[in-house]
C-alpha cells in the first residue's frame, strides 16, 4: 500500500467529525504539510469555521508517522481548546486514519507538575499545612475539607490533574497538594515515585506522537537552557498564536510579595540554624516595611530604600540557600520533603530578588498596589529575541488564528514574535495607510539585511524565511453581520456615561436580550448590568454578569436563554463561543487600548519610538486591534448566524487609526445609523422568536 495523500486523510478526518470539505481547510493543510516538510515558519489566519484544528492535526500527524521518532508538539492558550483537540478531534482522528496510515497515532496531554496533586505531599501530615491554618477548624474548616476532598479524589482518580477535579477546589487549597518542579523529590527519591501522576503523564508524552500542552510550557520549555518540560519533538503547531507573546511574557515575568517573603521565611524554621533563620526573617520584615513605604508606578531605578532592603532579602536568601543545601544530607525520610519546599522557596526569593536588583534594561520593573497584597513585579520588554533564536531558529512551527492579521498584514505579529531581526522588530511600526496583505505573502528579501547581531545563535542572526497565508472564512460577513459604530457619541470618559447607557438600552430593547456585552474593565461591566437591570426590568430581561457565578455556568445560562444578557470584561472576549440566536448583538463600550499607566505597554511604546518606530501604533494600537478582532468575532459563529456588533466608541469612525482598528476585523456590513440598526435586531428577533416557537411546538 502506497503512501496515501493528504487530501485522502484530510477526507476521512472530516468525515470521521461529521464535517464537510472546505476550500480554505484544505488550502491550510497542504501549507502546513510544506512549512513542516521545509522547516521554515508559517503563519496561517484562518477565520471562524475553516476547521483549522483538523487543518493542521492531519498534516502533522502524517508527518510523525512518516518516520520513526518524530513527534510534533501542539501548543494551544486555553484548556477549552486542549480538552476538545485531545477528548475529541484527535480519537476521532486517529481511528479515521489508522487503517490509512497502518496504525493509529499516539498523543497526550501534558502540563506542567503543578497541575497534578503529589501524591507525597497529600498523604504526608505537614508542617506547612498547618501552619498555613489549613487544618485548622476554627479559622479556615473550609479550606481543610477541600483539602481532605482532594484526597479522596487522589485516591479513584487515573490522572491527578486539577482540571479533572469537580466541582474545583481554590488555589490556596490546590497549592497545599501539588509541588513544583522545584520542589519535588524526583521520581527516585519520593515513596509514590512509580505512582506519581505527573511522571505518569511525562511518560505518556515520551511515548506519543503528539504532544499537545500549552503556551506556558512551551515557553518555559524553550526559554530555559537547563529544564526540558517537553520531550524532545521535531515541530511545533502553535494554536491561538495571537496569544503566544503574551503568554510567553508570563512565563517570564515575575512578582515579589511581603506574603511569599515571609511564607519562604517561615518554611526555613525547622530546616536551618537560628541565626540564618533570624536573618531571613529579619530582610523578609524590612522588605515588608519598605515595600508598603513605596510609591506605586514603573521604576527605571529602585529607590534606595527599596534597594537596600532588596539587597538584604537576596543576602540572606543566598545563605538560606547554601545552608540548606549543606543540610540535605542530613535531612532524612519525611524531611526531604519539607526541605525541598524550604529550599524551594527561598531559591525563588534570591532569583527574583537578584533580578530585580540588576536593573536590566531589557526588563520592566513596577510596584503595583492592589486592594489585597503589594507586588514588586518584572518582566521582560521583549520575549521576540527569545523566540526568534530559541524556537522559530531550532524549530520548525506553524502559527495559527483567527486573528493574525493586524492592520491588514502580519508584520505586526511576525515583529513581536521575532521573525524580523532584532533591529527590525525593535523599531517595527504599524502602518493603517497600507492595503491589506493578499492572500499569502512572503517576507521581503533583504528586509533584515542591515541588522546588526545579537544573539548567540550565529545562525539565527540571519533573516529567518517566514511564509504567510490567510485562507479566509466560509462565513459571508457582509451578509451575515452589521458593523454599527455610534458615530453620533461623545468620545467615552474614564467611566460609561448617560449617552452609553442609554445607546446600551435601546440596543438591547431592540434585539430582545440576546446580547453579549464586552467591556474595558469590570467597574464598567458591573455599571452596566445594574443599570440594565433597572432600565429594562419592564422587558423582563436576565442581565447576567461575570463575577456573579463561575465563567462556564454564566456562559451555559446565557447560551440556553434567548433573552439572557451577559455582560464581562477580557475572558470573555476571546473565550465565548454561542452560535445560535443566543447571541445577535455584540456590544463593546469601547476600543480595547492598554491602561494609560499600563507599565510595561509604556515601556514598550517607549522602546519603539527609540528605534525610529511610533509607539503608540505598533503597541496600543496594535493590542487593540487584536483585541478588538476577537470581541467581533464572538458574533459570526456559524453560517447561520445573524446579527449586530456594535461599537460604542465613536473615535473607531472619526479618529486617524480608525481605519487600522477596521482592517483586522470580519467584513461586515458597515453603518452609522442607528435607527437602521433597531430596525435589524428587531427583525432578527422576530424571526428568532418564530424558529424557537416552532421547535417548542415541535417538542
Amino acid at each position: 500500500m502506497g503512501k496515501p495523500a493528504l487530501d485522502e486523510l484530510l477526507d476521512a478526518a472530516v468525515a470521521a467529525v461529521g464535517g464537510t470539505p472546505r476550500p480554505g481547510q484544505q488550502q491550510m493543510a497542504k501549507a502546513v504539510a510544506e512549512s513542516m516538510a521545509q522547516g521554515d515558519p508559517l503563519l496561517v489566519e484562518a477565520g471562524t469555521g475553516t476547521g483549522k484544528s483538523l487543518a493542521y492535526l492531519v498534516p502533522a500527524i502524517a508527518h510523525t508517522l512518516a518516520r520513526k521518532e518524530r513527534r510534533v508538539v501542539v501548543a494551544t492558550a486555553t484548556l477549552a481548546l486542549q480538552r476538545q483537540l485531545v477528548a475529541h478531534d484527535l480519537p476521532l482522528i486517529s481511528g479515521a486514519l489508522a487503517p490509512l496510515l497502518g496504525r493509529a497515532p499516539e498523543f497526550a496531554l501534558l502540563k506542567g507538575r503543578n497541575n497534578y496533586v503529589c501524591l507525597n505531599k497529600i498523604n504526608s501530615a505537614g508542617d506547612e499545612e498547618e501552619q498555613d491554618g489549613l487544618f485548622d477548624p476554627k479559622a479556615l474548616s473550609d479550606l481543610g475539607r477541600h483539602v481532605l476532598r482532594v484526597r479522596d479524589w487522589a485516591e479513584e482518580t487515573d490522572t491527578g490533574d486539577r482540571d479533572d477535579l469537580a466541582p474545583g477546589v481554590p488555589d490556596r487549597v490546590w497549592t497545599a497538594v501539588s509541588v513544583s518542579s522545584r520542589e519535588c523529590l524526583g521520581a527516585g527519591k519520593c515513596p509514590f515515585g512509580t505512582s506519581c501522576f505527573a511522571e505518569a503523564a511525562r511518560e505518556r508524552a515520551r511515548a506519543a506522537d503528539l504532544v499537545v500542552t500549552n503556551h506556558a510550557l512551551l515557553a518555559i520549555d524553550t526559554f530555559d537552557g537547563e529544564i526540558k518540560v517537553l520531550p524532545e519533538h521535531d515541530a511545533v503547531i502553535i494554536d491561538e498564536a495571537h496569544e503566544l507573546v503574551s503568554r510567553a511574557t508570563g512565563a517570564d515575568s515575575g512578582e515579589l510579595t511581603a506574603g511569599l517573603a515571609e511564607r519562604a521565611a517561615r518554611r526555613c524554621h525547622r530546616q536551618l540554624d537560628e541565626a540564618v533563620s533570624q536573618r531571613l526573617d529579619l530582610a523578609a520584615a524590612e522588605f515588608a516595611v519598605e515595600l508598603d513605604e513605596a510609591e506605586a508606578g514603573r521604576f527605571t531605578q529602585l529607590p534606595e530604600p527599596l534597594a537596600d532592603a532588596l539587597t538584604m532579602l537576596r543576602d540572606a536568601a543566598r545563605e538560606a540557600v547554601s545552608a540548606l543545601g549543606r543540610n540535605r544530607d542530613k535531612s532524612g525520610g519525611g524531611d526531604e520533603g519539607a526541605r525541598r519546599q524550604a529550599q524551594a522557596g527561598v531559591e525563588q526569593i534570591f532569583e527574583l530578588a537578584d533580578r530585580l536588583l540588576q536593573s536590566s534594561e531589557y526588563d520592566v520593573v513596577w510596584l503595583d498596589r492592589g486592594e489585597r497584597s503589594t507586588a514588586l513585579r518584572i518582566a521582560p520588554l521583549s520575549v521576540a529575541q527569545q523566540l526568534r533564536h530559541r524556537l522559530f531558529a531550532r524549530t520548525p512551527a506553524v502559527l495559527t488564528s483567527a486573528t493574525l492579521k493586524i492592520g491588514g498584514d502580519f508584520d505586526n505579529v511576525a515583529g513581536s514574535l521575532g521573525l524580523y531581526a532584532a533591529e527590525r522588530a525593535d523599531r517595527l511600526e504599524a502602518r493603517p495607510e497600507r492595503a491589506p496583505a493578499a492572500a499569502t505573502d512572503t517576507a521581503p528579501a533583504g528586509a533584515d539585511d542591515d541588522t546588526t547581531a545579537t544573539g548567540s545563535d550565529a545562525d539565527a542572526d540571519h533573516p529567518i524565511p517566514w511564509q504567510a497565508l490567510d485562507v479566509g472564512s466560509p462565513f459571508d460577513y457582509p451578509k451575515q453581520g452589521i458593523l454599527y459604530t455610534a458615530k453620533h457619541l461623545s468620545a467615552p470618559g474614564r467611566e460609561l456615561g448617560e449617552e452609553q447607557l442609554s445607546e446600551i438600552a435601546e440596543l438591547i430593547a431592540a434585539a430582545g436580550g440576546r446580547t453579549l456585552g464586552l467591556f474595558s474593565s469590570m467597574r464598567a461591566a458591573d455599571l452596566a448590568a445594574r443599570e440594565m437591570r433597572g432600565r429594562l426590568d419592564y422587558l423582563g430581561l436576565p442581565v447576567l454578569c461575570q463575577g456573579e457565578d463561575s465563567l462556564p455556568q454564566l456562559i451555559q445560562r446565557f447560551a440556553e436563554d434567548p433573552k439572557a444578557c451577559l455582560f464581562g470584561t477580557l475572558s470573555l472576549w476571546q473565550g465565548v463561543n454561542v452560535p445560535g440566536s443566543s447571541c445577535q448583538l455584540v456590544i463593546i463600550d469601547r476600543i480595547p487600548f492598554p491602561r494609560p499607566d499600563d507599565p510595561l505597554a509604556t515601556a514598550r511604546q517607549e522602546a519603539v519610538a527609540r528605534n525610529g518606530g511610533n509607539g503608540f501604533m505598533a503597541v496600543a494600537a496594535s493590542h487593540a486591534a487584536l483585541l478588538l478582532a476577537q470581541g467581533a468575532g464572538r458574533l459570526i459563529r456559524s453560517s447561520a448566524d445573524r446579527g449586530v456588533v456594535a461599537v460604542l466608541d465613536s473615535r473607531l469612525a472619526t479618529a486617524r487609526y480608525g481605519s487600522f482598528l477596521r482592517a483586522g476585523l470580519p467584513d461586515f456590513w458597515p453603518t452609522s445609523d442607528s435607527e437602521t440598526v433597531y430596525a435589524a435586531l428587531r427583525r432578527l428577533d422576530e424571526a428568532a422568536k418564530d424558529r424557537e416557537k416552532k421547535e417548542e411546538e415541535k417538542e
